[in-house]
């Protein structure tokens, strides 16, 4: 019977289909924004969905002690790369069940931060070669679907077919490539094509990371020798075969569109949790919302501003860059200040909103507070405390933040576009019905009246509010659901669909 139990076990575990997603930032190990947030929470609802995942992401030496100390050395290589031929080594750790690697390489990941220096292009490039490379050291893991998400990954698939193609374990490992922000593509000299990728003189890798001008594209090189491409919410897939939010490969995703799908990112419940999170004082529920507003006093005592229940709080949290919405903000922001609101900005960005918005700060200080920062656990205090979050991106590819506040009872307030209009029903004052307040287009003052009729609602109907609350906090963004549509996904592509 022993030895029966045995085999049906191993066969079950050969019936897995292993997963190696590859991503640059996961928490808790690293996380600059939003891409953090999804490599420390997908994976992990994707084993849930009963995949073999393995993550691999660069050791930075900016991951924190209490993980490093517990690597272990698993394996080191050397990646070719151009004229070079440089060393690689494979950390391995376990946390909450989940195997990560970590791959080591001292002069291009220990540098204090994961961006911003000269040789970023080259630095990006040896990691997706090393993901692939990794393929044949990895003990007792046979890939059998790489799973890239973004532009820092996005040469593996390229890698994959023009250097490694012919080799069997290579052969039969298919490509998924997921864009976060198609903004971000990893835009370099066609120099960089030879010197630092090897694929000078390989006509077809010329042709398709080419963009135009004597540069080369790294996004578009992995959407064009991808198997399958994702984006992370339904309408920002549809939105981004247009120009304008196209981003310049347009014409790419309309050609590959037939491999294209629109899957929503979710949110980590445990760590967005008003009944448990560690970060608020006072807890509450969808059942009992006495402890929200015990977390607004709070919130408004913590920033020194006038302690009324009955003033809302618009909350802003984020980048201050143009993507979103800063023009509109700063367009409106006195009218914004009329509406009787307490406004509170958590975030960095661009200089020129953040001058900006000084200067409103000195103009308006009574009622609202600048905070030119990134600090998670205020942001968990702020979106427990606000009654709006305010979101008027000109494009969001998915959004994280709207889904966090809803769960929290915060409404969002929001411009219909990519994430923020699959997730976001906007309120309709003869049914009652919706989980927040939205407007369509890319103007300041459509703005300002969608978020004075927020204010009127808050202030004039209690119980309209209430429902609105309700309703937002009952909503289900875990990733369970995307989860399984990437096993579809992934099952079509190895012919198990």
């Amino acid at each position: 019977m022993a030895t029966k139990s045995k085999t049906k076990k191993q066969t079950e575990q050969e019936q897995k289909i292993n997963v190696l997603f590859a991503i640059f930032e996961a928490v808790p190990f690293m996380k600059t924004g939003g891409l953090g947030d999804v490599g420390g929470s997908m994976p992990f609802e994707l084993k849930k969905a009963g995949l073999n995942v393995r993550v691999i992401m660069p050791k930075f030496d900016t991951i924190p002690e209490e993980y490093t100390s517990r690597m272990v050395h698993v394996t080191d290589f050397y990646v070719p790369l151009g004229w070079r031929n440089l060393y690689c080594g494979i950390e391995k750790l376990m946390y909450k069940g989940l195997t990560f690697y970590f791959v080591d390489n001292e002069y291009y990941f220990h540098r204090g931060a994961p961006y911003g220096y000269f040789d970023d292009g080259e630095r990006i490039a040896f990691f997706a070669k090393a993901v692939v490379e990794a393929m044949t050291h990895l003990p007792r893991f046979k890939c059998d679907i790489l799973h890239c998400n973004d532009w820092h990954t996005a040469l593996a698939p390229v890698f994959l077919r023009e250097f490694y193609h012919g080799d069997k374990i290579w052969d039969n490992v298919k490509t998924v490539l997921t864009v976060h922000n198609l903004k971000f593509q990893g835009k370099y000299s066609d120099y960089v094509l030879g010197d630092v990728l090897g694929l000078k003189g390989i006509k077809a890798a010329e042709d398709q990371l080419s963009c135009g001008r004597q540069t080369i594209n790294y996004l578009k090189g992995g959407l064009c020798y991808t198997d399958a491409i994702t984006m992370v919410s339904p309408t920002y897939a549809e939105e981004v075969t247009d120009p304008f939010f196209g981003e310049g490969v347009e014409d790419v995703l309309r050609r590959r569109r037939s491999i294209m799908r629109g899957i929503l990112n979710g949110i980590d419940y445990t760590a967005y949790n008003p009944e448990k999170d560690k970060a608020i004082k006072e807890h509450f529920s969808a059942d009992d919302l006495t402890g929200k507003a015990e977390c607004k006093r709070l919130l408004q005592a913590e920033l020194g501003l006038p302690e009324n229940p009955e003033v809302p709080i618009i909350a802003m949290i984020g980048r201050l860059t143009a993507q979103k919405g800063c023009d509109l903000l700063t367009r409106v922001f006195g009218e914004i200040a009329g509406l009787g609101a307490q406004i509170v900005i958590l975030g960095t960005g661009d200089k020129k909103y953040e001058d900006a918005l000084k200067g409103f700060a000195y103009e308006f200080g009574d009622n609202f507070r600048l905070l030119l920062k990134f600090d998670e656990a205020l942001s968990h205090r702020i979106y427990a405390g606000a009654d709006m979050l305010l979101m008027p991106s000109v494009f969001e590819p998915c959004g994280l933040a709207q889904m966090i506040a809803m769960a929290y009872g915060t409404l969002p307030v929001v411009r219909e576009t990519g994430g923020l209009k699959d997730t976001v029903r906007p309120y309709n004052k003869f049914t009652g019905e919706g989980n927040g307040f939205s407007f369509a287009h890319i103007n300041a003052h459509e703005m300002l009246f969608t978020l004075k009729d927020a204010v009127a609602l808050f202030k004039e109907d209690k119980e309209a509010w209430r429902k609105l609350q309700l309703t937002a906090m009952k909503e289900d963004y875990s990733w369970e659901k995307s989860s399984l549509e990437y096993r579809k996904i992934y099952e079509e592509l190895l012919g198990r669909g």
